[in-house]
C-alpha cells in the first residue's frame, strides 16, 4: 500500500464493530495521490497525501 512521501502516513488497522456488535477486520487507507513535485529544480513523481497537499508542504511541478 502507498505511503505519503512527506509525512509517512500509511494504512491503519483495527476492528470495525457493527450495530449488532459483530466484529470484522478493517483497514483505513489514507487519501494518497501520485503527484509531480518540484525537487532540486526538477520534477519528480511522488505519492503524497491530500492533507500535505492542502497544507502547502509540497510544491507541485
Amino acid at each position: 500500500m502507498a505511503k505519503c512521501a512527506v509525512c509517512g502516513k500509511g494504512a491503519h488497522f483495527g476492528i470495525a464493530v457493527s450495530h449488532s456488535h459483530r466484529r470484522s477486520n478493517k483497514i483505513w487507507k489514507p487519501n494518497v495521490k501520485s503527484v509531480k513535485v518540484k525537487v532540486n529544480g526538477g520534477a519528480k513523481k511522488m505519492n503524497v497525501c491530500t492533507s500535505c497537499l492542502r497544507s502547502g508542504l509540497v510544491e507541485r511541478a
